[in-house]
């Protein structure tokens, strides 16, 4: 096996940035969505409404979930170079095999986030298509 270096975990960085930056953008678009939902239900309690805040919050959990194994990765990243920097490179690479099985579990999840997304509109459709 060849030896971990501080580019390693580094090469991650811009990646694990990247994804960031697409969850926080899903983040901010949820809050909108949900401030629409809120002041719509306000109006009107529709049960319709109510099915459509409960898939929102599920999305929104399942983000909140994915950016802190995101950020998680991330910080292992930084960890698992300062382990290569101090010489402890045993410690470093299991550290840095538990980051990547992290942002495996942060794109899994996002995996997941999108089914329930593309279901969400599925709905839209039908409701559309019905009409």
């Amino acid at each position: 096996m060849e030896q971990l270096t501080l580019t390693t975990p580094a090469l991650l960085f811009s990646a694990i940035s990247l994804i960031m930056l697409a969850y926080t953008n899903r983040f901010l678009a949820y809050a909108a969505i949900i401030r629409n939902l809120h002041d719509k239900y306000k109006q009107k309690k529709d049960s319709i409404l109510i099915a459509q805040i409960k898939n929102i919050k599920q999305r929104l959990y399942l983000t909140r979930s994915m950016q802190i194994f995101g950020i998680s990765s991330l910080l292992l990243c930084v960890l698992t170079m300062f382990l290569i920097y101090i010489q402890q490179h045993n410690i470093a690479i299991w550290v840095f095999g538990f980051a990547l099985l992290l942002l495996i579990i942060s794109l899994s999840l996002l995996i997941i986030e999108i089914q329930i997304s593309v279901k969400a509109l599925e709905h839209h459709i039908s409701d559309i298509e019905n009409n």
